[in-house]
């Protein structure tokens, strides 16, 4: 089976959340689990639950903090959570990593103990949207904030990668994010990476707008991480506040409760549609090994998933079909 590292430091509900998350992925088969971290804090979590096969310990002695600098931190911390696990892929100990801690603490941990891919410029931050149509790619979301349009044009190579290893899209449809779907509207790097995509062997369909992201009409979007960070944060808060203003509505008085009593079981089906701990966390394409970054605020289910997520990189052999991105 699959050896999974999993950060058990990292996260707002560390290591309680990520520990039960641990438990959960091996119960369900989607791998085995490597916990990284404090030794006597993680066999303390571990207690609450019966013993389980396929989970170990590997001893940490170091935490990297939400707060600190991400280059400072993996330089100091040497034997933190995140920078052992990172080096447990490399040795091929295990298969990948999870790590619901610093965002830009596992960049760094897996640049410099993974690697990059020879050929990849720059690795992007994967992420799955929610849409009409079922979850769709959106890269890069924060691990560049300024991009070429030669990185642009890679990011497209490895979402189209992911969307056909994880997803199973045969050709998947590339869409470029932009103000406009014509093909001379947007900024410098628009333009140029618009040719570029066109040149290619893409499945390129051309721009997208983002007031069409949601219907799902393309399964692969490219963007730099800024505009990418921006679009997911701006997803996150619009799901919130919407759920929100919902279950106001909702109870504002007897008979809106009574049908809200009836529309229940199909209000929580949409609530999975757009709940983020389903999707698993997000890859990192363009490292030598597989990386899930998670949300500071993964709770289990997130944890879990981002396992299973990791187990079907590694056996859909996506980092090895990124390799061969430019040898195509």
């Amino acid at each position: 089976m699959v050896k999974i590292a999993l950060d058990a430091m990292g996260g707002d509900y560390a290591p309680g959340e990520i520990v039960k998350g641990a438990v959960e992925a091996v119960q369900k088969k989607h791998a085995e689990v490597v916990l990284v971290g404090i030794k006597s804090e993680i066999e303390k979590e571990l207690a609450k639950y019966p013993a389980q096969e396929g989970i170990s310990i590997k001893h940490a002695s170091e935490v990297i903090a939400m707060d600190e600098a991400p280059a400072i931190a993996v330089k100091k911390k040497k034997d933190s959570s995140m920078m052992v696990a990172a080096m447990l892929v490399k040795e091929q100990q295990v298969q990948g990593m999870v790590s619901a801690g610093s965002t830009g603490a596992q960049m760094a941990a897996s640049i410099v103990n993974i690697g990059r891919i020879k050929g990849i410029s720059r690795p992007a931050i994967t992420t799955l949207m929610p849409t009409l149509n079922g979850p769709k790619v959106l890269l890069d979301v924060g691990a560049n904030m300024d991009s070429k349009p030669e990185n642009l044009l890679q990011f497209a190579h490895m979402g189209s990668l992911y969307s056909e290893k994880l997803l199973g899209q045969h050709k998947p449809k590339v869409g470029l994010v932009n103000i406009g779907e014509e093909r001379t509207k947007g900024n410098q790097l628009t333009i140029a990476t618009y040719e570029l995509l066109e040149q290619s062997n893409l499945n390129f369909v051309g721009n997208i707008e983002p007031r069409d992201i949601p219907n799902g009409s393309v399964d692969v979007m490219v963007c730099d991480g800024f505009v990418g960070n921006c679009l997911l944060k701006f997803a996150e808060g619009l799901t919130r506040g919407f759920g929100t203003l919902l279950k106001r509505e909702l109870t504002k008085n007897v008979v809106r409760k009574m049908g809200a009593l009836i529309l229940a079981p199909g209000l929580r089906d949409f609530k999975k549609h757009f709940d983020y701990t389903e999707y698993g966390g997000a890859p990192l394409l363009g490292i030598n090994g597989i990386s899930i970054i998670c949300h500071g605020s993964s709770n289990s289910t997130a944890i879990c998933n981002a396992i299973k997520v990791a187990a079907q990189s590694y056996e859909n052999k996506l980092v090895e079909a990124i390799q061969g991105i430019n040898d195509a």
